[in-house]
């Protein structure tokens, strides 16, 4: 009877004393359940999903990076071909072509000089047209670009020594000009390649010291693309020999920031 007496004396059994004793088996800190046991529990701090779409993420990232590059090196390299085809299909102009000149310089238009052209001019510009052509193939045979084509001056020929001479007029703004140019040769070449741009040329002579008998002029014309003039000789230039070039030519007083230019100021309301 003393037993049963003690057994039933002990407090019963709750359903809150079962979880917290389960708690404590578990090694938390028996916390109730609730927002407080939630916050003190663990938590991981990556699952294996934001891994996966961190990874997804990654790779896409350096495969666009790669796509960028190959498209650059490929725009590079398709730039390159189209300039190499472009200089490789530029050859000197045909005779009657923009600025070209055969045999004696052409007159600009209006200066005088009657329409149409003799027997005999368009002759020489059939054989000019024919030896520009032969000369053309012969670059294309060398795989070269002409001297007249590249973006530099050839280094064929040394200037020594300029002079120059210009005469303005002011009522029409233009201007003529004679240069004579002491030339020493470096490599032996038949062509002489000069910067000019925007001018009628009259005449050109080479002699040789200035005393010696001169080298025949096969004929000259201008370069637009690199902005140069061509003089082309019947037979080379020899080697550390000096030249003398005279060039005669005439051309507008431009109205820019170009070459010979002109400008005006106001003082005291008169232009000058």
């Amino acid at each position: 009877m003393a037993l049963e007496e003690k057994r039933e004396k002990r407090p019963p059994v709750t359903p809150m004393m079962i979880e917290e004793e389960a708690a404590l088996r578990n090694g938390s800190r028996g916390l109730p359940p609730g927002p407080w046991a939630e916050a003190a529990g663990p938590r991981p701090r990556t699952t294996e999903r934001h891994i996966a779409v961190h990874k997804r993420l990654v790779l896409g990232f350096a495969v666009s990076i790669l796509a960028l590059l190959a498209v650059t090196m490929i725009a590079v390299l398709l730039s390159v071909r189209f300039e190499e085809c472009g200089a490789a299909a530029d050859g000197p102009p045909r005779a009657g072509g923009n600025g070209s000149l055969s045999g004696t310089a052409r007159q600009p238009p209006g200066a005088g000089q009657p329409p149409g052209r003799s027997e005999e001019e368009e002759a020489r510009g059939g054989e000019a047209a024919e030896e520009e052509e032969e000369e053309e193939e012969e670059w294309q045979r060398r795989r070269e670009l002409p001297p007249w084509a590249r973006p530099r001056l050839p280094r064929h020929l040394r200037p020594l020594h300029y002079n120059l001479m210009l005469s303005a007029f002011m009522e029409n703004f233009t201007f003529s000009g004679e240069v004579n140019v002491q030339l020493e040769v470096r490599n032996a070449s038949r062509y002489i390649v000069l910067h000019a741009h925007r001018m009628h040329i009259e005449a050109v002579r080479v002699a040789e010291d200035k005393l010696a008998g001169g080298v025949r002029v096969a004929r000259t014309f201008f370069y637009p693309q690199t902005q140069v003039f061509v003089v082309v000789l019947n037979r080379s230039l020899e080697v550390q020999r000096s030249y003398n070039l005279k060039i005669i030519y005439n051309a507008l007083i431009e109205n820019e920031l170009l070459g010979f230019f002109r400008s005006s100021y106001v003082l005291h309301g008169e232009r000058r």
